[in-house]
């Protein structure tokens, strides 16, 4: 691993490196998007490339497809896995019942049905996504572009009666003009600040005409590995309760992570 990383990317990294240590040969991966999840495909190339690891992954994105087909990762689609053993993503925030809010990447409605498709969904983070309360980082919701504008207006006023503390919303943009997902939807991120009730506002959120899907996942994710910038790393487990603390050592790596950018 190049030693010019800064404590936030190496906490990714070790993060990373320890979820890849639960993918064994023959598995169907999903493979999360964003810049700690291509950290985990740099690694899993790596075993792909020196030790042998056959396995086939599941992308939850344009860019990490073409991540993992570059790294040496076979990548098929979801409809030829039909089912994961495993998916591996990061999150913009966690709380302690490891309900997230994810897709600051944009990704959240593949991400969301890879992850749920899986016999466990793991999340790899650094300590700076864990939060007491979902809701300082925007909330995105993937919504159509066909009266996105009505639509926004009726979550706004919709969240008038949720226990949030901010209704704020604006539409993602990239550069000048809209950002737009793979599915070809805007987003619209809801600045809230504090989600009192994330499964209540889950639920109204996805009933409303025009909302595809929230970036809140409640109930999904099996196990979080967290990691610090000394090396670090905790592993807890929220169906067996359990807390694995450990570390792992940086090795001067060659190439394979030189040109990953976030």
């Amino acid at each position: 691993m190049p030693s010019e990383l800064s404590p936030i990317d190496k906490a990714k990294f070790v993060s990373a490196k320890r979820a890849a240590q639960l993918v064994e040969t023959g598995m169907r991966v999903g493979l999360g998007t964003g810049s700690t999840a291509a950290w985990l495909v740099r690694c899993l190339g790596e075993m792909v490339r020196d030790d042998g690891l056959r396995i086939k992954g599941v992308p939850t994105s344009t860019r990490t497809a073409e991540l993992a087909r570059d790294v040496g990762i076979e990548v098929i689609s979801l409809d030829e896995a039909k089912w994961l053993d495993i998916t591996i993503d990061g999150a913009d925030e966690f709380d302690g019942q490891l309900n997230l809010i994810k897709g600051g990447g944009g990704a959240l409605l593949q991400e969301k049905i890879v992850a749920t498709a899986s016999d466990q969904m793991v999340v790899i983070a650094d300590v700076g996504k864990e939060v007491e309360t979902l809701g300082a980082f925007p909330l995105p919701i993937e919504v159509i572009p066909f009266g996105w504008q009505t639509t926004q207006a009726l979550v706004e006023e919709t969240l008038v009666s949720m226990d949030v503390l901010g209704r704020d919303s604006s539409l993602r943009m990239n550069g000048p003009v809209p950002f737009v997902t793979d599915e070809g939807n805007h987003i619209i991120d809801l600045h809230l600040k504090r989600i009192g009730n994330a499964r209540q506002l889950s639920l109204v959120l996805n009933q409303m005409p025009g909302v595809v899907e929230n970036g809140l996942f409640i109930d999904i994710c099996d196990r979080v590995i967290i990691g610090f910038g000394d090396g670090k790393v905790e592993v807890r487990d929220i169906n067996e309760g359990t807390v694995e603390k450990g570390q792992l050592d940086f090795v001067e790596s060659d190439n394979l992570f030189a040109d990953l950018s976030d």
